[in-house]
């Protein structure tokens, strides 16, 4: 991978509103763009429309919101906002190489913990166990949970899809050291494949890895691919797995997602396995609640 350019930049906003087909309100992403350069990232789509490359120059250029958590506070702390839980890296990994120099998205942390905000967290990086005593402590102020995506454990298949990412297994590790601490954390299986990381076999193997992680969830979703994403991901197709670009051009010819008919088969098949081998939120140790005299201290 050719060297990453960290561009310091200032936000105008921390939080965005959703809408569409998601089940949040409000994302927190406090990088712009990722250096785990994933071949499905859906985040190149919205490169596209900013006119910034979505192409194999994703990723080369990271925007690093250095006022982020500054803004965060200041939108925590505006009268109408309804403590509504925030979706931390939905389009960017706020655990990605970055956070080990810039410390934002502990910084982000800090700002919800200080107001008790309910939140979670998506990532492949397993450098969030820097921050398991933020998070046991978010936990016990308001419902957090962590979600890691492992797309597949296939070395060959992650290898092509997700250059610059930690390997499955230790983002496995990872959960399990959070598990541990008490903090509610599962498996994101995403962006499944079709024909590729859908395989039976493959599922199966996720699902058996969570289960003796402890993870206390596991849920799934099929890829998606908008303009932007979709010519790149073809592309790797066409390098790595070329028996698949055809199928890939009919499924996607003229949408971003799938049909109901190709999604449901597959996450009748993982819930199926979830059930099979036991995944449920067997944590041994959850956070109590503080104290009322130390929640007034916390908030101080």
């Amino acid at each position: 991978m050719s060297h990453v350019h960290y561009q310091e930049v200032t936000c105008r906003s921390a939080l965005n509103q959703v809408r569409g087909r998601v089940p949040f309100r409000w994302s927190l992403n406090p990088y712009g763009a990722c250096s785990h350069r994933c071949a499905f990232c859906y985040a190149r789509a919205y490169a596209r429309r900013a006119d910034r490359p979505s192409d194999e120059r994703y990723g080369q250029t990271v925007r690093v919101k250095l006022n982020v958590a500054d803004m965060l506070a200041g939108e925590l702390a505006r009268p109408g906002w309804r403590h509504e839980s925030i979706a931390i890296g939905t389009a960017t990994d706020p655990y990605q190489p970055a956070e080990g120099r810039y410390r934002l998205t502990h910084a982000c942390l800090e700002r919800l913990v200080a107001v008790s905000n309910p939140f979670s967290i998506t990532t492949r990086g397993p450098l969030v166990v820097r921050d398991i005593d933020l998070l046991v402590e978010a936990s016990r102020r308001a419902a957090v949970s962590v979600a890691f995506s492992v797309p597949t454990l296939d070395e060959r298949i992650w290898r092509a899809t997700e250059p610059g990412t930690a390997p499955p297994r230790q983002r496995l590790r990872a959960l399990g050291m959070l598990i541990e601490a008490g903090v509610r954390t599962g498996v994101f299986v995403a962006p499944v494949l079709p024909r590729l990381s859908d395989r039976p076999e493959l599922l199966e193997q996720v699902v058996i890895a969570a289960r003796e992680a402890g993870a206390a969830f596991v849920w799934m979703e099929m890829l998606h691919l908008k303009p932007g994403s979709r010519e790149h991901f073809l592309a790797m197709l066409a390098e790595q797995f070329p028996e698949q670009l055809p199928l890939y051009q009919r499924l996607y010819a003229r949408r971003a997602y799938l049909p109901a008919s190709e999604i449901a088969p597959v996450r009748a098949r993982l819930n199926e396995l979830s059930r099979r081998h036991g995944i449920a939120d067997r944590r041994s140790f959850r956070p109590a609640p503080p104290k009322p005299e130390r929640q007034l201290r916390l908030a101080l």
